[in-house]
This record gives structure tokens, sequence and C-alpha cells, in this order.
């Protein structure tokens, strides 16, 4: 696992950031301007979207994504930055401009839902998007080590594991092995929405769930100072199976 290397097209933490990043070894970070990819084995990238330069702004970062998500829906994929050419591109070191934090959900895969490719997205997935200390840990690695501008919070229709938490809380009735740990991090979802009626209360759940998530990464002591100056922006996201479209819920950067 190399060490961490800043890149240029950004500002360069400092303080106790810098020195955390200086300790943290793993998955290398450097600036790469997007080498043109080859053809994917399914369909041709778009040139000018696997040569585009990486977006540095919270709001460039979420319009990159919601127009990839726009091709999703449309069925117009360009699969940027999917070819040899990139994936030789980024082998030694990678500064992906987004962290998408999503389901396991075998339905939502967050580089095809926003049309990216490789070396584009930390992308972090748990069920139900649930966070840990220990997944706070991957969230906090972009924006603190290379200064990753924004964070997705992506919550999905008809979420098994929010539903079975659901189930489990409205009934009193654990689920089996570590998979209670998911009910309890919902808890507080959960109690929000049982205070009203809901026609769905599980994707209610769901929704606010994410809302929730996004807002305690904003106060997350690593990441909380990069929020107040505007370095980084933590969106809160809903995803839809049935047309593939992204709505944003909650903390949309300003242009």
């Amino acid at each position: 696992m190399g060490s961490v290397s800043q890149p240029q097209r950004r500002a360069v933490l400092t303080g106790g950031l810098v020195a955390t990043a200086a300790v943290i070894t793993g998955c290398s970070t450097k600036t790469d301007n997007g080498a043109a990819s080859k053809a994917s084995p399914v369909a041709a990238a778009s040139p000018s979207a696997s040569a585009a330069a990486p977006p540095e702004t919270p709001s460039a970062v979420l319009k990159r994504l919601l127009e990839g998500n726009e091709r999703w829906v449309k069925g117009s994929l360009q699969r940027p930055n999917q070819g040899v050419d990139r994936r030789e591109a980024v082998d030694e070191e990678q500064d992906p401009y987004g962290v998408v934090v999503s389901c396991i959900d075998s339905r939502v895969p967050p580089e095809m839902v926003f049309d990216t490719g490789i070396g584009d997205l930390f992308a972090i997935r748990t069920g139900g998007q649930v966070v840990a200390p220990v997944v706070t840990g991957s969230i906090e690695y972009g924006p603190v080590t290379s200064g990753t501008p924004l964070i997705v919070v992506l919550g999905h229709q008809r979420c098994g594991a929010v539903k079975a938490s659901y189930k489990a809380l409205k009934e009193r009735k654990p689920l089996p092995g570590d998979l209670q740990s998911i009910a309890e991090a919902v808890r507080p979802a959960y109690e929000a929405i049982a205070k009203a009626k809901h026609d769905d209360p599980v994707d209610a759940m769901v929704r606010t769930h994410a809302r929730q998530t996004a807002a305690g990464l904003r106060r997350d002591p690593a990441l909380a100072p990069l929020v107040k100056k505007g370095a980084l922006a933590v969106v809160s996201a809903y995803y839809s199976l049935d047309t593939g479209r992204v709505e944003v819920l909650d903390g949309a950067p300003a242009a």
C-alpha cells in the first residue's frame, strides 16, 4: 500500500489533516487529467467524456455526476475512462473527484449510475449505506488526503436492508447475527418516520436515513472544517430503481 501524494489541481491541506494524510497507507492519489480511453468491449467511450478535465469544486462535481446519471436514465452512456489506457494511467496513483456512499444492493452500482469510469470515484458500499467508524474513515480518506470536494450519500428505492430493519424495529424482533447492527444504525430514521403516517414508511425511512447520514458527515470533526470553508459538500440523494434517476434530497452546493 503506497503513500499518498497531494494533487496539484487542489489546494494542499494544512495542519492536522496533512499530518493525518502523511501516515495513511493504501490508495495512492495524484492528479490525472484523464488520458483518452480505448473503446470498451461493450461500446466506444466518447472522446470528450474520457478527456474531460476532472471537476474541482463541489458544484462542478455534482453537475458532472448528474449529467452522467441523465445519460444512464436515457440509455446514452459514454462510459468514460473505462479503457486500458485509463487503467494504465492510474495504476500508480489516483485522484478521484467524488465519494459515493451507497448500499451493497447489486442493482445500484455507483460507477454505472453516474456513468463514470476507473479512478473517478471513491465508492463505499455498506448494507443500507450505514456508516460506522471504520466506514467514516474510508469516507474521510479522499477529502482529507487529496481534497475530494463532494460526498454523495445515496439511498435507494426498495432497500432490502432498510426494509428488514424497519420490520425488526417495529416488531421488536432482532435480526440474526450482525445484521442487527444495521437495524440499530438506522434506528434514528425509524424513530423519525414513526412520528407520522406515511404511504410507504420504508421509502420514507430510506430518504430520512440518507439525510441523517449526510448531516452526520457534515458534523464529522475531520470533514466539518472543509464543509465550513466550502471546499467540501455532503449531499444526500435517492436512487429510483424504476427510472434509474438520482434525486438530490439536500445539501446541494451553490453554483
